[in-house]
């Protein structure tokens, strides 16, 4: 929902009218007046007839600055989906337009639920359709280079309760080999709005008979700055933004 607010400038001048020596009565009906508000100014001409006297006139000015516009959730969501996708990850946007989303996750703010931690709605399978960072939710994988070879399908991120994070990544290898990326991880709240994941070694599965753990554990912190049905909003403790939208 849309609310606007909007501030109107009324001036008004007297021409023409008689000084009073007397108190005479005044007989005259006010006509119905009609102003539209428009930019620039309208001006509009009244007379008001009355007897033993010239015509009053009133000159009335009206003024309206430009309508700030103030946008509700609803509008907010929509309009940081329609920014994010399609665009792998983020991936394909300006510096100018990664901008644009962080304004909007910004005002989004405002609307968060107190606690997001212990929101019910934090569980349940998510897409990850942005990230200001491309190697924060794929690794190398998501690098410039790591793009080169391996194309991106579908991020996603499911969590169960009650403290269970599963992260993967499928990918095309070399254009041909459909392959999978997993991390299994525990999630802990650190207070009302930041949590902890600690993850298991990455797995990672190359057609139907590669399949291998590599490295060690990681740890990532992130910040629940809105939710609601439809998208969840993250920060991560190094400035990354994330946007997951829920799936159907």
């Amino acid at each position: 929902m849309a609310l606007a607010s909007q501030s109107s400038a009324l001036s008004i001048s007297f021409r023409g009218a008689q000084p009073l020596h007397s108190k005479p009565k005044f007989l005259y009906s006010v006509p119905s007046i009609s102003i539209s508000k428009s930019n620039p100014p309208l001006k509009g001409l009244v007379s008001l007839p009355y007897r033993h006297h010239k015509p009053l006139r009133i000159f009335a000015s009206v003024s309206v600055s430009n309508p700030e516009v103030r946008t509700g959730p609803e509008d907010l969501v929509a309009s940081i989906l329609s920014k994010v996708t399609q665009t792998d990850g983020g991936v394909l946007l300006t510096t100018e337009e990664h901008e644009e989303v962080a304004a909007v996750a910004e005002e989004l703010q405002k609307y968060c639920v107190n606690e997001p931690v212990k929101c019910p709605l934090i569980f349940g399978e998510w897409d990850v359709v942005y990230c200001s960072i491309p190697t924060s939710p794929g690794g190398g994988y998501r690098s410039a280079l790591g793009r080169l070879f391996f194309k991106t399908k579908e991020m996603i991120q499911a969590i169960e309760g009650p403290d269970t994070v599963l992260n993967k990544v499928s990918i095309r290898a070399f254009g041909f080999l459909d392959g999978e990326v997993s991390l299994k991880g525990t999630l802990k709240a650190l207070d009302d709005k930041w949590i902890q994941v600690v993850f298991e070694p990455p797995e990672l599965r190359i057609g139907p008979i590669l399949e291998f753990r590599y490295g060690g554990e990681s740890e990532v912190k992130l910040q629940i700055t809105y939710i609601d049905d439809k998208i969840r909003l993250g920060k991560g403790s190094r400035g990354s933004l994330f946007v997951f939208q829920r799936r159907s």
